[in-house]
């Protein structure tokens, strides 16, 4: 087998995110290819061996699994946005739960609780959010306002009939891609750093039915107010407007960042209601994108807790304070902590809202901030980013000594990574299950309950700090593939080896002595850029590097 080749394979499985097994006839080694499900058979170009494992990019499917249907999304293959909408709904959850319970039998020590999946409540039209992008259909071609292709960075795939989305969001995207085209503007390059049509954010309250609708633009031509305003208000809603909203945004990365928010109409907030409680929503500020799904997560959460009478609740990683204000009528005191400030304001304003004054909140890294927090908890919910929970601030958490903690976790494999760490300092797990938010696609959420187990007199107990265990996934604070992966998430950039070395160097981090040097002296090795070099700083920032 070698790179470039064409092959044939059969998919024997499909292990979480969305990595197919093809069964190659006579090579005994397993191909890697994304975007199948089980029981296909399909035809594939190798384009990556490293490690004796290889990749391989989906090039055509030659028979279908006898358990797919019918997409009901036009775009489906094509976007790429959804993963299996060529599976019925059952088989979609059925997948998911065989690759979490597997993932997760592997990752804990021990008997648990497995509790299976539960389904979102709708599994079309639920999502309450959607960032879409300009860019062009092909190289050179028409405007286009969408999903990136599916395998591409640049190629925009028109989603006018996406089935993920009620057809208030269609109705705005088919609208505002009118717009822009009448204007004869053109869409911000994101490679040579030019034009003016960057992103669309729509909003959607399901209890409320509020919409807020932000365009997106750099500041290198004058966008028609008056027009797109005329334009938005002149469509019929199945919901409410409540704002439209022009975001001015020249950074590099192709990520929606606001450097300055206009209310063209209306205002720049809407309302939401999730189990009996009322959530101020604004265009950047975090809330789970399945309204319906997340309150069937945060009752799961909330069961998994317990007894909260007379208890102090830390909530770590609280965004906009939802988990805590769900908690807050049952316990004592609820702590939260978030890095983003515009969600620790919006969390404050919330808990006002709603009547809770035993809610507090602060703003900061969970890692810089725990220990000025001036509290002792009784009980922990974690409910951190992708990335999982920094193995420095897992440290301080579990030094608290909680008799139970709850984890919510929207990447697994970020979740078995952690478990480790937490079941080598006493905690068991006790229970486990997943929520599906979001249907169509791989992604899902997993909430574990661990407790403090008790010292068995049989047993010995050793207390052990960071040297004593293997972190070779987190020397010198990441690896590279982490920081390059942090750097592409947080700001749409690729970074080099070569650059990570070089950033190195800079902030005094030991780098290996012939690392990514130059081979001679008169070799000549590209810097790195500032935007870059910035992106980099924060992710070692992250990491607990500098």
């Amino acid at each position: 087998m070698k790179k470039g080749q064409i092959l044939e394979g059969y998919i024997e499985r499909v292990d979480f995110p969305n990595k197919g097994f093809a069964v190659v006839e006579g090579e005994e080694k397993k191909v890697i290819v994304k975007n199948t499900v089980p029981e296909q058979k399909v035809r594939f170009a190798v384009n990556k061996i490293r490690k004796g494992q290889a990749e391989g990019r989906l090039l055509e499917i030659l028979e279908h699994s006898p358990e797919e249907c019918q997409p009901a999304c036009p775009h489906f293959g094509v976007c790429g946005g959804c993963t299996y909408q060529n599976l019925p709904y059952e088989k979609q959850v059925e997948m998911k739960e065989a690759q979490i319970h597997a993932m997760m039998d592997a990752a804990v020590d021990g008997d648990y609780i497995w509790e299976g999946v539960k389904e979102s409540p709708v599994r079309e039209a639920y999502r309450n959010k959607m960032e879409f992008s300009f860019g062009d259909e092909y190289k050179d071609g028409p405007l286009a306002l969408g999903m990136h292709k599916r395998g591409s960075f640049h190629d925009i795939v028109n989603v006018t009939e996406c089935k993920i989305v009620d057809e208030d969001f269609r109705r705005i995207i088919k609208a505002v891609l009118e717009f822009a085209t009448d204007t004869g503007l053109p869409y911000y390059h994101r490679m040579r750093h030019t034009g003016f049509f960057r992103h669309l954010l729509v909003r959607k309250a399901v209890r409320t039915g509020e919409i807020l609708i932000d365009l997106v633009t750099t500041s290198e031509a004058q966008l028609d107010e008056a027009r797109l305003v005329e334009k938005l208000t002149g469509l019929s809603y199945d919901g409410k407007l409540a704002g439209i909203l022009h975001t001015t945004n020249n950074s590099l990365a192709d990520v929606v960042k606001d450097e300055g928010t206009k209310i063209l109409y209306g205002q720049d907030y809407f309302y939401e209601e999730l189990l009996g409680l009322k959530f101020k929503i604004t265009p950047f500020s975090f809330f789970q994108t399945n309204s319906l799904g997340a309150e069937v997560l945060y009752e799961a959460a909330r069961s998994y807790i317990g007894e909260t009478k007379d208890k102090v609740i830390f909530d770590l990683y609280s965004g906009t304070g939802t988990i805590a204000q769900i908690l807050a009528p049952v316990a004592k005191k609820v702590v939260g902590v978030e890095i983003v400030e515009e969600a620790v304001e919006a969390a404050k304003e919330n808990a006002a809202l709603n009547g809770l004054d035993n809610c507090t909140f602060w703003a900061g890294d969970v890692l810089k901030v725990i220990d000025d927090l001036g509290e002792v908890p009784d009980l922990i919910v974690l409910d951190p980013p992708r990335d999982g929970v920094h193995p420095k601030a897992l440290e301080k958490i579990i030094d608290f000594g909680v008799e139970r903690m709850v984890y919510i976790a929207c990447k697994p494999t970020s979740l078995a990574r952690d478990l480790e760490l937490l079941q080598g300092r006493g905690y068991q797990v006790e229970r486990i299950g997943c929520v599906d938010l979001f249907p169509s696609t791989y992604h899902i959420e997993t909430v574990v309950l661990l407790s403090k187990g008790e010292v068995d007199s049989k047993k010995i107990r050793v207390e052990f700090s960071l040297e004593d265990m293997d972190m070779s996934e987190f020397q010198d604070g990441a690896t590279y593939t982490q920081i390059k992966d942090y750097v592409l998430e947080h700001s749409g950039l690729k970074v080099s080896n070569l650059y990570i070395s070089q950033i190195k160097r800079k902030c005094g981090i030991e780098v290996g002595k012939n690392y990514n040097l130059p081979k001679s002296e008169d070799s000549r090795q590209p810097l790195c850029p500032p935007e870059k070099e910035k992106a980099i700083r924060e992710a070692f920032k992250y990491f607990g590097m500098i």
